[in-house]
């Protein structure tokens, strides 16, 4: 059986990218290049990406991970430690617009596919390193994983700034918001590239892309030199910016302008509030974030959830019930744009995944964004290899 099927394309229809990662962060930069029309071929070890081994799984080599993060892709085992497997990497890259991979910078320069090797082969080539550190600092080669990145960006400290402990973000966040740099990254680099006939170097390092990540509110007042009041954002780091207990639920809500204020405190029976020089204009709320927020939970606690989301949804103040993850799929919204969306994988059965959250009209709306399902492993190296005109004798080399 094959993983393939027909389905609309997308923008990067004609762009083929070598994908030489692992993991979480580059897989999903490079599903995502995929679900916008890319052809992804995926270079995998003969032991197959880690995540192909984690659980839940119905049977081996595909994993739940695996089947969201290698959706249109082909994929291609080669031991590049071989001979036949380097040379077939090597044809590969010929033919390939995009080559990225996060493997370390020692790693590459041991297989002799640093940039100036794949750019030799290839001149016009986009090439996009991605890993933990960048390689102009002392921590250039070290490894790194997601815990890793988080402490060493300030993402763990960042809980310090509200009375915690540091902890770490329950969400793989540095694997995920660095795969969402790499893909503008290369796209831009085509982009020029179009313009120009003009290939190009990227790098995204890990623990920079997240501390930058940090420091677009956090700096604050070091933005200036000498500073201007704190570091920080206090109306991010106060202890009250919590989800709110309602009589029988939680929500989170975010009264934000002097006419959300004014109405929120009118429906609260708190209306002498909104002239209260500490909370009567934005720059004073947020100097007393701490206090106003903190007067939010008394002020909600006797409220029903529906009607107090219907009286903001009425005056447009931001507010929302506190979703329960596991549960999204019966949410009316993320239900009615079918995010989760069932499907049959020709090997492993039904199963659901979530489709590309960004729209494309030219890909079709109304269209599913799989054209491949998540390929086994090593399921098309044959295929791909004759469409570089390997020989059958030649293929069989990378076949032990």
């Amino acid at each position: 059986m094959t993983s393939e099927s027909v389905r609309p394309a997308g923008p990067l229809d004609g762009v083929r990218v070598v994908d030489l990662t692992s993991v979480v962060m580059g897989p999903l930069a490079t599903r995502m290049l995929g679900d916008m029309g890319a052809d992804v071929i995926r270079v995998e070890t003969p032991d197959g990406d880690i995540i192909r081994h984690y659980e839940p799984a119905r049977s081996a080599m595909m994993s739940a991970f695996s089947l969201n993060l290698n959706r249109n892709k082909r994929s291609v085992v080669l031991d590049l430690k071989s001979d036949s497997g380097a040379a077939a990497l090597r044809d590969l890259v010929a033919t390939a617009d995009v080559f990225v991979t996060t493997m370390r910078r020692s790693a590459l320069n041991r297989l002799g596919i640093d940039d100036a090797s794949i750019r030799a082969i290839k001149p016009n080539i986009i090439t996009c390193v991605a890993n933990g550190w960048g390689s102009n600092g002392p921590n250039a080669d070290k490894a790194a994983y997601d815990d890793v990145i988080q402490a060493a960006s300030g993402v763990v400290d960042l809980f310090t700034y509200s009375g915690g402990a540091p902890q770490l973000v329950p969400s793989i966040i540095a694997d995920k918001v660095s795969g969402l740099h790499i893909v503008p990254a290369i796209t831009a680099a085509l982009y020029r590239r179009a313009m120009t006939g003009e290939g190009d170097s990227i790098e995204v390092p890990m623990a920079e892309v997240m501390a930058s990540f940090n420091l677009v509110e956090h700096l604050g007042g070091s933005t200036f030199e000498p500073p201007v009041g704190e570091f920080s954002y206090p109306r991010i780091t106060t202890p009250n910016r919590r989800p709110r207990q309602t009589a029988d639920g939680w929500v989170v809500l975010l009264p934000y302008t002097d006419a959300n204020w004014r109405d929120f405190f009118g429906f609260v029976g708190r209306s002498e509030l909104a002239t209260d020089p500490r909370f009567a204009e934005q720059r004073s709320r947020i100097a007393n974030s701490g206090e106003l927020y903190g007067m939010l939970d008394e002020m909600v606690a006797d409220l029903p959830t529906a009607a107090l989301l219907d009286f903001c949804d009425s005056r447009s103040i931001p507010a929302s019930a506190v979703l329960d993850l596991e549960h999204i799929a019966d949410d009316p919204h993320f239900k009615a744009i079918d995010l989760l969306h069932d499907d049959e994988h020709p090997t492993e059965g039904a199963y659901r995944y979530t489709r590309d959250p960004i729209r494309f009209a030219s890909r079709g709306d109304d269209h599913e964004t799989v054209r491949l399902h998540a390929p086994g492993l090593g399921e098309h190296t044959d295929k791909v290899m004759a469409e570089l005109g390997w020989t059958s004798d030649q293929i069989a080399t990378l076949h032990p």
